[in-house]
């Protein structure tokens, strides 16, 4: 069965019409149709708000009681998706962790690029962990480009002297934006959804003049030490994969608790796929074991 789930959702990407590299005025309904066409749980309560200003969605199970909060950064290659947009990965964490989730919605290139979408991650995580009482943990989660900036947040956090996430959880993180790794190539036929020519358009909208290699934006380039346990999920079916991999190589050389989990056989942020991928479904119950083992107090 599994197979077959795999090839079902590989054939959906390869056929739909959403073109990450594509015109955004075009591309970013069709995201956002295609992430919310799917209603949510029943279970789900989400109420719209702001942290210091930026606008969010703070996410609710029914019936439980919040052991802390996950801050969950959506992607869309710096462009395009949107809070509500990742609603249901968010709410799905949640209800596994047994956590409130809270999806931000920073500002997008071309229209603002770097170094806009990381102040408002950044002024957004201030007021949470302001807010928050200091018994609750914080998790920080990110899928693909979200998972750069759920990165370079905790490059930030270091640099400024805030507080640390107990953990973050990185779903096909964005983390060389020189768009020079290996798996451009060899994984480009494996690939269903994903190009490197797609990659390079987002990225020269993000980056504007910004030097790709900049730590600051590709966080591959820099010095990971003191930040907190990191998860890093990927499937094997995915440009990127190097992005993950290489992080992960990164994290450990600076003495960080890492983990790298590849599920081979799946495409870029498959985890979203979990109510019809058995593979997905498993990656978030160990996504959600590494959280609830990071909070426990």
């Amino acid at each position: 069965m599994t197979t077959e789930q795999r090839n079902t959702i590989d054939q959906n990407l390869r056929n739909a019409p959403f073109d990450l590299g594509g015109d955004v005025a075009t591309q970013r309904p069709l995201l956002d149709q295609m992430l919310t066409s799917h209603p949510l749980s029943a279970d789900v309560r989400t109420t719209p708000g702001n942290l210091g200003g930026i606008p969010v969605i703070f996410i609710d199970i029914a019936d439980v009681e919040a052991a802390g909060t996950i801050f969950h950064i959506h992607g869309g290659g710096f462009a395009l998706g949107s809070a509500e947009g990742s609603v249901g990965l968010a709410s799905d964490l949640a209800r596994r962790t047994g956590m409130r989730a809270v999806s931000v919605d920073y500002r997008l290139a071309p229209e603002h690029p770097y170094p806009a979408a990381l102040q408002d991650v950044t002024t957004a995580y201030r007021a949470l962990v302001e807010q928050a009482d200091d018994a609750e943990p914080i998790v920080v989660s990110g899928e693909s480009a979200g998972g750069n900036l759920a990165i370079e947040l905790l490059i930030a956090d270091k640099a400024e002297g805030l507080a640390m996430p107990a953990a973050a959880l990185l779903l096909s993180p964005m983390t060389d934006l020189t768009v020079t790794a290996n798996s451009y190539a060899t994984k480009a036929h494996a690939d269903p959804a994903i190009t490197a020519h797609a990659i390079r358009t987002r990225v020269a909208d993000y980056l504007a003049d910004t030097d790709p290699a900049d730590p600051l934006v590709s966080p591959i380039f820099a010095d990971l030490s003191g930040l907190p346990p990191l998860l890093i999920q990927a499937g094997s079916h995915e440009v990127l994969l190097d992005d993950a991999t290489h992080l992960a190589a990164k994290a450990a050389a600076d003495d960080v608790a890492v983990t790298l989990d590849i599920t081979p056989g799946v495409p870029h942020v498959f985890q979203a796929f979990a109510a019809i991928l058995d593979e997905g479904d498993a990656a978030l119950n160990r996504a959600a074991r590494f959280i609830r083992e990071n909070t426990l107090t």
